[in-house]
């Protein structure tokens, strides 16, 4: 075994900690996988030996205890269900902490071998040396995470009736009946006499189980408008657009929280995953699909509204027009394909909005075209 002198160690160690700090590479780095009952951790210093492993309970008083009064490191975790107040319990504490987009990490450092030891080593080395790898994402704030469950739990009742109420128009198929079409807020008043005797004691919960959540969700509705108007009255701008009412407004201010983030209001579209996939190699640029990213949830209330815009029912507007002359442009999925597109412009054109606070107007293109043509003429 070679030793080294202490005055190389102490030469190396000073070198380290000058291109450490060059390259910012912090003196100590923690990955903590974080787990319902406990969080793995693996702790490095600037030169990436592991100085400790081991495991906390996921509870606020254990983390608290654990980094409450250590000196300021840089501590990495992964996004999901935890992860919203364990970053606000850390940062409180004084620390720097990076929140990982489990889509990118999960390229990253995937194996056959997975295991939460191995993924808190992971998320220390790659915070480590370039936190950028990890796509950091920035969690919203306390009330507005409050606020938005309200949006969220409204949203699972819905799911659920939306089941229900296909599991009954099943179950009257399979016996040889039909329900009548109806709208699924007024579904048990109307399908109630339409059931088949074979299956009405079978399906008379599963109705007054939708009967009850169809009140439930009223109640919901009600409360997210009372919300939007005491609360967020930006919403009230967002509103004007045709086909975005309070819930839809409510989400969107809730999940992008603060309009400043984004340098300009095209990057909305891909933030919340409008965007299509990019796989140019070459000559090759396929068209694809989009990539889905970002909140479930609002990219569906904007699709919502943009087959609202496009339906029947939908006033005449620049988004209108410029997404049915789209739909009538391509082939069979042109109206799917006009729909993310008019989702996609609605978002930047809801962020432009609320970060200049113009007022809509529903015809501006069309009307700044005509008094160009009429002063050319």
């Amino acid at each position: 075994m070679i030793k080294t002198s202490s005055k190389l160690t102490d030469r190396r160690s000073a070198m380290g900690q000058i291109i450490a700090k060059a390259i910012e590479i912090p003196v100590v780095t923690v990955g903590m996988d974080v787990g319902d009952r406990y969080s793995y951790l693996c702790v490095l210093n600037e030169s990436g030996a592991v100085l400790e492993e081991g495991r906390v309970p996921t509870t606020p008083d254990a983390l608290r205890a654990r980094f409450g009064k250590t000196d300021r490191v840089r501590i990495v975790i992964e996004a999901g269900t935890h992860s919203p107040w364990i970053s606000r319990l850390l940062a409180d504490c004084g620390h720097e902490v990076i929140v990982a987009n489990a889509r990118r990490v999960r390229l990253i450092y995937e194996s056959d071998s997975k295991n939460d030891r191995g993924d808190a080593v992971a998320l220390a080395r790659l915070g480590r040396l370039d936190p950028a790898l990890l796509s950091p994402i920035q969690h919203r704030g306390e009330a507005a995470q409050r606020d938005l469950a309200l949006i969220r739990a409204r949203d699972a009742l819905v799911r659920t009736r939306t089941l229900l109420v296909n599991h009954v128009r099943g179950a009257v198929k399979s016996v040889g009946g039909r329900l009548p079409s109806c709208s699924t807020h007024s579904f048990v008043r109307q399908v109630r006499e339409a059931i088949p005797e074979a299956v009405q004691e079978a399906l008379a919960p599963v109705l007054a189980t939708i009967e009850s959540i169809s009140r439930e969700i009223h109640v919901f509705d009600k409360r997210v408008e009372e919300l939007a108007k005491a609360e967020y009255p930006e919403t009230a701008l967002l509103r004007a657009v045709p086909g975005v009412g309070a819930l839809t407004a409510l989400c969107y201010v809730l999940t992008i929280e603060d309009p400043d983030r984004f340098a300009n209001s095209r990057k909305v579209g891909a933030y919340l995953g409008l965007r299509p996939r990019l796989d140019k190699s070459g000559m090759s640029a396929p068209a694809l699909r989009i990539t889905k990213a970002g909140d479930v949830m609002l990219r569906h209330l904007l699709a919502g509204s943009a087959q609202y815009i496009l339906g029947p029912f939908g006033p005449d507007t620049d988004l209108r027009r410029w997404g049915l002359k789209l739909a009538a442009t391509g082939g069979k999925n042109a109206k799917k394909r006009a729909v993310v597109a008019v989702a996609r412009k609605l978002a930047v054109l809801l962020h432009r909005l609320w970060s200049t606070g113009e007022v809509y107007e529903p015809l501006h293109r069309a009307m700044r075209i005509q008094a160009a043509e009429m002063t050319a003429v």
